[in-house]
């Protein structure tokens, strides 16, 4: 479980935020804030794991208070203004959501966290890694869980997202995959291919039998599976 706070001046954003996460059975909202000083009191007392922070508001901006904090949760910032995106960076903010922003939009930054080491710090969930991840398919985004992904494969402008009984075609790049996907349990084998380690069948030369189908192995990844092989 992920707990999550709102510090927006707008009432019509938080809506907006609450609506979409309600929609992620890991994400619990803690609490509302609509300026920064109700934020502080609120980051004092209770254990916030992720913070979705607008910029302008009143007092003290978003950023101004994000300065403040000494040990800051995650942060996803949104706002309306796209000119703040650099230094919102440079304080390592998770993702930058320009308003309006879509669900879809929500989904992708959400899958950008961290979520080993928020959950790890966690006191409702001792889960070292994430046990699932939302994935765009046509209009809709599906919840799987990584334990049922066999390998993912680059298919143009998508991706082939292979379980262990059907296919998903994704418009999410191969990149996403790799940046969201623990490296613990997926590898990267070639420019094309990410294959779940626990589902690897067997390793012949230069390929990886997955699902009785032959992966290919890249020859800038065969360091990689020589070491795994070694392990």
């Amino acid at each position: 479980m992920i707990n999550f706070l709102i510090i927006d001046d707008e009432p019509i954003a938080h809506r907006i935020i609450e609506g979409y996460a309600k929609e992620l059975t890991w994400m619990h909202k803690v609490d509302n804030c609509f300026n920064a000083m109700e934020a502080i009191s609120v980051l004092q007392e209770k254990q916030i794991d992720l913070i979705f922070l607008d910029i302008n508001m009143p007092q003290l901006s978003g950023f101004d208070l994000l300065k403040t904090l000494s040990h800051p949760p995650k942060v996803i910032v949104t706002t309306a203004y796209q000119e703040f995106a650099l230094e919102g960076y440079e304080l390592e903010v998770t993702d930058y959501l320009l308003k309006p922003f879509s669900f879809e939009r929500f989904i992708k930054a959400i899958n950008k966290i961290n979520v080993s080491k928020t959950l790890a710090s966690s006191s409702v969930s001792q889960t070292s890694e994430p046990e699932s991840i939302f994935i765009r398919e046509d209009r809709r985004s599906r919840q799987v869980w990584l334990s049922d992904i066999r390998y993912i494969e680059a298919y143009g402008n998508y991706c082939k997202v292979y379980l262990e009984s059907e296919m998903i075609i994704t418009p999410e790049k191969i990149s996403d995959f790799q940046k969201i996907l623990p490296s613990t349990t997926f590898l990267r084998t070639h420019k094309s291919f990410i294959v779940a380690k626990n589902h690897i069948n067997a390793i012949e030369g230069s390929k990886i039998n997955i699902l009785n189908r032959f992966i290919p192995i890249g020859q800038t990844y065969a360091n990689t599976i020589k070491k795994l092989l070694k392990s």
